[in-house]
């Protein structure tokens, strides 16, 4: 089986490193195009030694890139066509349409109820999304929340394919001497109880409800790792709360799996807002020196060199997502694999399993009082590593690769031979 992926963008982000993760997986012969930025994932996909091609689209209206993609699908031989994030399945279902290929798979990876891809969710992308999602075989939901609210549009069940994100298990899995070496590194005080956080430093990611509970809680310490444009307004309000000496900004971070790229949620230009946070990268773990100055003066906003996520994880004692409103919640899983209690508020990789398996993981509400006490129970229970629980298994990536190969089994399966659906459109040479 031959397969192309179309993706909107290769930055850094969350979609585009499960993307390469999977590729790794996947028993198929895939070939990837990027709409946009050719970014640091495209580079890491190459290195993997998959094909990746800029198809250099001006923005969200350059219909001249349309026959140019599906030039491209008509002479790849394509048995599947595999799109991702918005614009990639406006476009990519049309093209592969046009160019006679009729087993198309597209994954949402991140809707909500109020926001796609981290923009407002109008009636306008929604009825775009609709007419293109017809064109297509099969839409992957991340999560059974995900799953719910593509019904809730209207896209039929028997369309709708549950695909959950996951994770290389064996990455995250705790080390104490990765922890000393981190904590070492990072300057912090012999026994201090950390809490952290990972993800883009974004509004709806809500960091500045944990500045808030950590500066109720004397002598605890707050490691974020991400980046974005609500540093600086996260830097002030530790000024302002009096606890800039306790909040330490620890900027893009590697994944730990290889995967290259510095942050899940990037920059995306117009392709996307606020989106998931750290992700992957070819950088150093913990160990090596940092910048002197950023271990002392309280006022350092970050620590230069890069940190891995799996080093982060391995120094903190409790990880806290308070996002609102999430598709997954990819950094929960992560967490839970590397032994960590986990706060919470929406988080569907949690919530949409039974309880029994995700213990350590407490649901709290995204109110800034709510995590502080919850965060001063944890305190009270003292640092601890726990056993990784059921739901990591269930998220390994091995399990989601086999899970997508068998919708795409079935999708070309039960796809007519090729056709020109298009007319107008299939003169293109």
């Amino acid at each position: 089986m031959k397969v192309l992926h179309v993706i909107t963008g290769l930055g850094v982000g969350g979609a585009e490193q499960q993307l390469r993760l999977l590729l790794r997986h996947l028993p198929v012969e895939c070939e990837v195009v990027t709409l946009t930025n050719p970014g640091p994932v495209a580079e890491g996909l190459r290195a993997d030694g998959v094909p990746v091609t800029h198809l250099e689209m001006k923005g969200n209206r350059d219909l001249a890139a349309l026959p140019r993609l599906a030039r491209l699908v008509r002479r790849g031989g394509y048995d599947l066509v595999h799109t991702h994030l918005y614009r990639a399945c406006v476009y990519g279902r049309i093209a592969a349409r046009t160019a006679g290929v009729r087993a198309v798979v597209a994954t949402e990876h991140s809707l909500g109820e109020r926001y796609i891809e981290g923009r407002p969710l109008t009636r306008s992308t929604r009825e775009l999304y609709l007419r293109t999602e017809r064109l297509g075989s099969a839409t992957v939901a991340v999560s059974a929340t995900v799953a719910d609210r593509l019904r809730g549009w209207g896209i039929p069940a028997r369309r709708i394919h549950v695909v959950p994100n996951g994770i290389e298990v064996d990455t995250y899995r705790y080390d104490p001497l990765r922890r000393a070496a981190t904590r070492a590194r990072l300057g912090l005080p012999e026994g201090a109880f950390v809490v952290g956080g990972v993800g883009r430093l974004v509004p709806g990611k809500r960091f500045d409800l944990l500045v808030r509970a950590v500066a109720g809680l004397p002598g605890v310490r707050l490691l974020l790792a991400g980046d974005g444009p609500e540093r600086a307004s996260l830097a002030a309000l530790a000024g302002q709360l009096g606890v800039a000496d306790r909040v330490r900004f620890l900027g893009e971070c590697a994944a730990g799996d290889g995967t290259r790229g510095a942050e899940r949620g990037p920059e995306r230009g117009v392709e996307r807002g606020e989106e998931r946070g750290v992700a992957g990268g070819a950088a150093r773990d913990a160990g090596a020196p940092a910048d002197p100055t950023a271990l002392t003066d309280p006022t350092a906003l970050t620590v230069p060199a890069a940190l891995t996520v799996p080093a982060v994880l391995a120094a903190l004692d409790v990880f806290v997502s308070a996002s609102e409103e999430e598709s997954f919640g990819l950094a929960v899983v992560e967490a839970l694999a590397a032994g960590l209690p986990v706060l919470h508020a929406a988080c569907p990789a949690v919530d949409d399993l039974p309880a029994a398996l995700t213990p350590g993981a407490v649901r709290v509400e995204s109110r800034a009082d709510a995590l502080e006490a919850e965060l001063r129970r944890q305190l009270d229970a003292g640092q601890r590593r726990l056993a990784p629980p059921p739901l990591v298994g269930h998220y390994d990536i091995v399990r989601s690769a086999a899970g997508l190969l068998g919708v795409y089994t079935r999708a070309v399966a039960r796809a007519p031979a090729r056709d020109r659906a298009f007319p107008s459109l299939n003169a293109i040479p």
